[in-house]
């Protein structure tokens, strides 16, 4: 029952990706519904981190020397100082990992 739902969803996912990404089907999305969809991935992003920058041990911890929100800041900064985001993730991960250990 597993893998039919794994694989079901697997099929579910690769078609609805085709519809969008094959050039020869006449489907094709409007200015706004682009548009629109130019925010899922920051949206789906801020869903994701919001919870673990925020609610680390699933209690809100607004404090300043809480090290996830240090660590989210310090990587919003190095992605806009810097413009690399290998460089912004590898380094906001140090800094994290130092933070945490001094911090906790």
């Amino acid at each position: 029952m597993t893998w039919l739902l794994i694989i079901g969803m697997g099929i579910v996912v690769f078609l609805n990706r085709y519809a969008f990404l094959e050039p020869r089907l006449p489907l094709r999305l409007s200015a706004h519904a682009r548009q629109f969809l130019g925010f899922a991935v920051p949206g789906m992003l801020t869903a994701i981190c919001g919870p673990i920058i925020f609610l680390p041990g699933h209690t809100l911890n607004l404090q300043p020397l809480n090290p996830y929100l240090l660590g989210a800041v310090v990587a919003a900064a190095l992605v806009w100082l810097t413009r690399s985001v290998m460089l912004s993730m590898l380094l906001s991960m140090l800094i994290f990992f130092v933070l945490r250990s001094v911090l906790s």
